[in-house]
């Protein structure tokens, strides 16, 4: 089996060879034309000729083997041409002058551009799929790549330059460690530390066998000192020529920029030994700085590429990575990483300081940014080239003139540290706030892999980096803020000591010190970046340091909150940053932007939220509203979110400034509650900002008590920056009382706890995460005693409320009145003032909002609610929109939180609170004139008024009492207040009593059908006394019945068992009596107050007072109605009470029908009636209509039979509306009585010479339709029958006459009147039409006679049947040509209505 297995792989391996033989003899058939062609043009360069093309789809499609043995016979004829390339390129470089003569000229190169860059097309071909074998081979590749490499942009393409970098690349790609074990070139990396697949999808696929493998290791000869020179060489080009891309500007290639930082990444790798590159560190170094200094202030072109930052960023670090990592440096083991311990080095190696002097000028020239943003990448090299002629010598070695080593001594690594220390220092954390999201991502990656294999050498950068961590977990980019958080919390987890936790806190002293001057300074991402890396060192430090180190001194914790207050305040003297003034301003001449407009909105569009609109989310000003949403706290009032950004602060900054800033403050109240120490009094830190507000009351307690005028006062005391502190400081109050809530502890743990460490080799930190990764969800912030972190807060909340609900705060004034101010000093006080007054009413309403989030259920339940909602409800009538709106939005929020669908539902269920302060401030008019507004805006408001409806007792009695004409003599600015008010009382009632018969009458049924058993028990019981009595056979007199049984018996002991049934329905008929009367109370109450109303010359007054007259006598009607159905309950409970002998049931009707019966209805009728015919008399058009409108609706309510002597008498101010035209004025009678004026009341109005003909007719046609409305109900048509005739006479008069505006009201009431005498009005209608005909009509009744007889002809216009019922009216003459069309329209209409009835 053996030998036949051995024959089978010899077969296969025969069958193999013969695969490859050919395969390669087709390829080396393909390659022989091709490299043919290519010598051909080598000599004649400018012929034409597609081999090139063609080569370079052969070495795509040729498989690495075979092309790994024809490599030399493929490489020669592309290298001749790279070379005739390249020579006729470089033989022109004469001098500057000849070299811009050449460059302008039209003379063509003999190998041009693109058989050039086929060339290099090819050659980076071959190379990713062929391997040098030999440093000669590799020595002379090198070579050529080396000048084509040193020519300009003046002297060859963008693309030939790209190609040849990328060939050198691709080398480096294609060197592999030999089969040695033993060999340096396996400290080599075989790619760059921080690799990014998308940059390397062209890598090398070449598999070398053991028979393929090269003679000599080119990796060792790469890392050996005789290598150092081109080593050195190369880095100078890529470096010079990434410099010289940047240096052209918008012409500099972004993609030469990139291939050569990449390129120089990936020769780094391949090197991969620190002695080899220790000597080229300051050099690359200071170049790859420049390189990040310049990306902070170019937008464009080659220096400003994004892609190109990436690299250089990752280049840097790679570098410093590899020449300072700790185990190849230091041998100390008692260094401190402080915060990396775990990456020690415990490895020790002696090393020569050979760039004592370089480092020192490196270091002089990063002290002046500028200057070294000047220096070009060639003098940078210059300077360590010329420094390989110097003699160093080291401690303990020998001479080592011209050597390009340098000994890696303590003292060497430590002076190198101190100046990489302030090189870092100086650009990393600018590159935090780079608008490229690959650039953070590399930022990132390169603080990583420094502070886990440089931690101990960079000492000083150790609180750099952890800055930067600092602001890139908050950024926006979630890719890389779970990646800082993830690194963030592993790096914490493992230093605990002191010294860490002073350098932490040292962070936070230095970035809250500097935040105010950031804040307000020109650039708002550096501000909130600022911010954001203090709102991240404050949460990863934990409460406990922020205690112990902000908080726990009385002096600190001022300078905490003194900072936030210069932060949030309202500045006059800052009027935004630059940015905002820059795109603000008019645009800059020309069509394109200036570079200050560019950097501007390029800064505003990225950090640009939704805040203008903003519907939130507008923005929070006095003038819209806002729409905002970082923290998802979910309130009942669409859009408006708490907390929220202040609306003095979009003059500041923009919304992602206020959450950064706004989140401080929440976790600095947080650690108050989350410090399980108990250190600090969470009341002590809040009384802080809280002084100033008590300092605003005491000092308008001041100017009550010396009674100063506004304007005095404001210019004496600064009042305005009182204000303003005061409105800052209810701010800052609001945002750490928030923090201590559910919902901002949940915020925070959706901002900080994203990251899911889930890979612990993901960073490498094997060591670092030997303690265990922090448990996110055992937050120090989120472990607190709930039940005493409660009581503190109510009781601090309880505080804070105090000061809140001053009323000296809520006093100042929102809007300019002249009874703030005298006469002459009216223009003297400053908008400015009732802005600030505004601004600071609307935070404080918002805080309110904000404590009901914090306490839940608590905040009823400790009374604060109580104490707060009047003020809620009172500030709905606010003239100022954002205080009204933020009152409207809080009120919803707390109903929410308290459990109660509506706002509604709210204040019935602390209706007793609400009530009684309106009630005491209606007491005190004089203090409170605005107290009627608020009252009637709250119960329209609410829209449950009726279910307070018992409350408003003592309120309506009030205001009854207001609304009389003494009082409103004294008041009359509060007239129209009251009447509304009352409007809604009345209408709450109306809602009631609608209910109340529907009620009563289901409830009667219900007690008729007890009723009907309690009769049948009755009855049987009697018929069962019949029988017995009949038959003689049992009777018992101690029992109400007679039984022949025990079932019998039982029966009839039911009755007795009945009783507390019975009682239940009196005590229930009781109730609902009670509430009757109050219902009716109520309603006399309102219509007493409002009735003298109906005859006021006030338009608004007197059209509200209708309204509540008409409510009122709704009201009334339904209420008997309901009386009606409750006295037939109380007949039957009569009736229950003397059939059983419930005798107690009747005591107890009596006494609850202690007063009158109630007969409410007519006695009011009676008492409106003399004012609805003076509104009448007022002659006010719009009063008039509804007026009439009213009359209609109270005649058929009341019954005709109640108005017919009123219409009787008081008619005639009725029909006189009816007695002109509205087109002919009627000449003023002498003899017409002028009106009963009171005193006090002003001269009447004419309304006859100040009406137009328009409202007159629409009055008119109100009358005539008010008679319609009468006649037509059977109920109320007796109302009119005795001035029926007068009525059908002004009627048939309007109907015949010219005004066609009132034919059809006037035919509708004709129509209606006919539905009480139709003969009367038939013949009024048939003299006037047939009086028009010449011909002899016949009579339509046979019976009757003939018409003529019937009617005789009258002889003239007085004699009409019309005008004698009705009486002379002015131009209301008859029309001949409308009598037909108004005689046949009441024709055709009468027969339909007769058909129809």
């Amino acid at each position: 089996m053996k030998i036949q297995a051995e024959v089978a792989m010899e077969d296969d391996y025969n069958e193999n060879s013969v695969e490859e033989d050919t395969t390669q003899s087709f390829v080396f058939s393909q390659l022989k034309s091709c490299c043919l062609e290519l010598l051909e043009l080598v000599q004649t360069p400018n012929k034409r000729s597609p081999a090139l093309p063609r080569l370079l789809q052969l070495l795509h499609a040729a498989p690495p083997d075979a092309l790994q043995h024809l490599f030399d016979y493929t490489l020669f004829p592309l290298l001749l041409l790279l070379d005739a390339a390249i020579q006729e390129r470089a033989s022109e470089r004469v001098d500057s002058k000849k070299a811009f003569e050449h460059s302008t000229s039209l003379v063509p190169y003999r190998v041009s551009d693109s058989i050039a860059e086929d060339v290099l097309h090819c050659l980076e071909e071959l190379l990713r799929k062929c391997s040098l074998v030999s440093v000669h081979q590799m020595t002379v590749f090198l070579k050529k790549l080396t000048d084509g490499a040193m020519l300009s942009s003046s002297e060859a393409s963008e693309e030939f330059r790209e190609g040849v970098i990328r060939c050198f690349r691709m080398l480096l790609l294609n060197l592999h460690p030999c089969l040695d074990n033993s060999c340096s070139c396996r400290q080599s990396l075989h790619l760059p530390l921080f690799l990014d697949n998308s940059n390397f999808q062209d890598a090398p696929i070449t598999q070398l066998d053991s028979n393929s493998q090269p003679r000599e290791c080119l990796l060792e000869f790469l890392q050996s000192e005789s290598a150092s020179v081109a080593v050195g060489h190369w880095l100078s080009l890529l470096l010079n020529a990434a410099d010289a891309e940047a240096a052209r500007g918008h012409r500099g290639s972004a993609k030469v920029r990139v291939e050569a930082f990449l390129t120089l990444r990936v020769l780094v790798a391949k090197i991969g030994v620190a002695d080899s590159l220790a000597f080229f560190l300051p050099g690359v170094v200071s170049q790859l700085a420049k390189v990040l200094h310049v990306s902070k202030s170019m937008i464009s072109g080659a220096a400003g590429s994004s892609e190109a930052t990436e690299h250089a960023i990752r280049g840097l670090a790679e570098f410093l990575m590899i020449v300072l990592q700790g185990d190849a440096n230091l041998s100390d083991s008692h260094a401190s990483l402080g915060g990396v311990t775990a990456f020690q080095s415990h490895n020790n190696e002696t090393s020569q300081s050979f760039l004592d002097e370089l480092c020192h000028l490196h270091a002089k020239s990063q002290n002046q940014n500028e200057t070294h943003a000047q220096n070009s990448s060639a003098e940078a090299v210059q300077q360590f080239t010329s420094k390989l002629v110097l003699q160093e010598k080291a401690a303990d070695t020998g001479d080592t003139r011209g050597s390009l080593h340098v000994n890696r001594t303590q003292d060497w690594v430590e002076r190198t540290s101190t100046h990489v220390d302030k090189l870092l220092c100086s650009t990393f954390p600018s590159i935090c706030l780079h608008p490229a999201k690959r650039v953070r991502r590399a930022l990132l990656a390169a603080i990583q892999g420094l502070l886990l294999k440089c931690g101990c050498i960079l000492k000083g950068s150790r609180l750099m980096f952890l800055e930067c961590l600092y602001v890139l977990v908050c950024d926006d980019s979630q890719e890389v803020s779970i990646t800082a958080q993830e690194f963030l919390v592993c790096l914490l987890s493992t230093n605990k000591e002191h010294n860490f936790e002073c350098d932490v806190a040292g962070i936070l002293d230095r970035l809250l010190e500097k935040l105010p001057k950031v804040v307000l300074g020109s650039d708002e991402s550096l501000a909130v970046a600022h911010a954001q890396q203090l709102l991240a060192g404050i949460y990863y430090s934990g409460p406990q340091v922020i205690v112990d180190h902000l908080l726990l001194s009385p002096i600190k914790a001022a300078r905490l909150l003194d900072a936030f207050a210069v932060c949030l305040s309202q500045e006059s003297v800052f009027s935004g940053y630059l940015d905002k003034l820059v795109l603000s301003r008019p645009r800059s001449n020309g069509f394109l932007y200036s570079v200050a407009e560019l950097k501007a909105s390029s800064r505003m569009t990225l950090d640009k939220l939704p805040v203008k609109n903003a519907a939130v989310f507008d923005i929070p000003s006095t003038e819209a509203r806002v729409k905002e949403v970082r923290y998802p706290v979910e309130t009942a009032y669409g859009d408006y979110n708490l907390p929220r950004m202040p609306p003095w602060f979009t003059h500041i900054g923009s919304l992602k400034l206020y959450r950064a800033l706004s989140g401080i403050l929440k976790l600095v109240g947080l650690s108050l509650i989350a410090d399980c120490r108990n250190e600090v009094s969470l009341s002590r830190i809040v009384e802080i900002p809280l002084g100033h507000l008590h300092k605003l009351i005491s000092e308008i307690r001041m100017r009550e008590v010396n009674k100063e005028n506004w304007q005095s006062w404001y210019a004496r005391t600064g009042f305005g920056q009182l204000l303003r502190q005061a409105s800052t400081a209810v701010c800052i109050i609001n945002e750490m009382i928030f923090g201590m809530s559910e919902s901002a502890v949940e915020v925070f743990a959706e901002i900080f706890h994203k990251a899911k460490l889930e890979d612990s080799q993901k960073f490498d930190t094997g060591a670092c995460c030997r303690g265990g990764y922090h448990d996110l969800n055992k937050s120090p912030w989120m472990s607190f005693d709930e039940t005493g972190v409660r009581h503190q807060l109510i009781d601090c909340i309880g505080n804070i409320l105090h000061e809140y609900l001053s009323p000296e705060v809520w006093d100042l004034p929102v809007e300019h009145k002249l009874s703030l101010v005298q006469p002459n000093e009216a223009q003297d006080i400053s908008k400015h003032f009732f802005s600030d007054v505004a601004m600071l009413q609307q935070v404080i309403v918002e805080g309110i909002g904000i404590f009901t989030m914090c306490l839940g259920n608590n905040f009823a339940s400790s009374g604060f609610l109580q104490t707060s909602l009047f003020l809620l409800l009172e500030n709905l009538l606010c003239s100022n929109f954002e205080v009204r709106y933020a009152s409207d939005a809080v009120l919803h929020m707390i109903s929410v939180n308290s459990g109660y669908p509506t706002v509604g539902h709210l204040v019935v269920a602390n209706a007793d609170y609400v009530i009684d302060s309106f009630s005491r401030q209606l007491r005190h008019l004089d203090l409170n004139p605005h107290i009627p507004n608020v009252l009637a805006v709250v119960l329209s408001y609410i829209g449950v008024a009726h279910e307070i409806l018992p409350l408003l007792e003592e309120p309506m009695r009030i205001v009854a009492s207001e609304l009389e004409i003494l009082c409103r003599h004294q008041h009359p600015q509060l007239t129209i207040p009251f009447i509304k008010a009352v409007a809604e009382i009345a209408r709450a009632a109306k809602h009631e009593a609608t209910l109340l018969p529907a009620q009563a009458e289901t409830y009667m049924q219900q007690v008729n059908a007890k009723m009907g058993n309690v009769r049948e028990k009755i009855n049987r019981g009697k018929k069962l006394e019949e029988d017995f009595v009949r038959n003689s056979t049992y009777y018992d007199h101690n029992h109400m019945y007679l039984a022949e049984s025990e079932e019998d018996y039982a029966d009839c002991g039911e009755v007795e068992v009945d009783v507390d049934q019975w009682e239940n329905v009196l005590f229930n008929l009781n109730d609902r009596k009670r509430y009757r009367k109050i219902v009716a109370s109520t309603t006399s109450s309102c219509l007493t107050s409002v009735i003298p109303l109906l005859a006021s010359m006030n338009e608004a007054a007197c059209l509200i007072a209708l309204d509540i007259v008409e409510d009122s006598v709704i009201t009334l009607a339904e209420v008997e109605n309901a009386f009606k159905h409750e006295k037939e309950i109380k007949a039957m409970i009569e009736e229950v009470a003397s059939l059983c002998s419930l005798y107690h049931l009747s005591d107890s009707l009596d006494a609850a029908e202690q007063g009158a019966e109630e007969n409410r209805l007519l006695p009011a009728a009676n008492k409106i009636w003399p004012f609805l015919v003076a509104c009448v008399r007022n002659r006010n058009p719009l009063s008039v209509r509804r007026c009439l409108a009213v009359v209609s609706n109270v005649v058929w309510i009341c019954g005709g039979d109640f108005f017919s002597r009123r219409f009787k008498n008081d008619g005639p101010h009725f029909w006189k509306l009816l007695s002109s035209s509205p087109f002919k004025r009627k000449p003023n009678s002498r003899d017409e009585r002028a009106l009963l004026q009171l005193p006090y009341r002003s001269t009447t109005v004419n309304w006859e010479d100040s009406i137009s003909e328009v409202s007159n007719l629409k009055v008119q046609a109100a009358v005539l339709n008010m008679i319609a409305d009468i006649a037509r109900d059977k109920k109320s048509a007796s109302a009119l029958e005795v001035v029926l005739k007068q009525v059908s006479g002004l009627a048939v008069g309007i109907a015949f006459s010219s005004v066609s505006g009132l034919r059809d009201a006037a035919i509708n009431a004709l129509l209606g009147l006919a539905s009480i005498d139709p003969d009367l009005i038939w013949l009024l209608l048939a003299d006037v039409y047939y009086s028009t005909k010449n011909e002899l009509v016949p009579s339509p009744i046979p019976e009757l006679l003939e018409l003529p007889q019937l009617l005789p002809p009258p002889s003239s216009t007085k004699d009409y049947l019309y005008v004698q019922f009705g009486g002379q009216s002015y131009g209301f003459d008859v029309d001949f040509s409308s009598v037909e069309m108004a005689f046949k329209k009441f024709q055709s209409q009468a027969f339909d209505l007769q058909i129809h009835c």
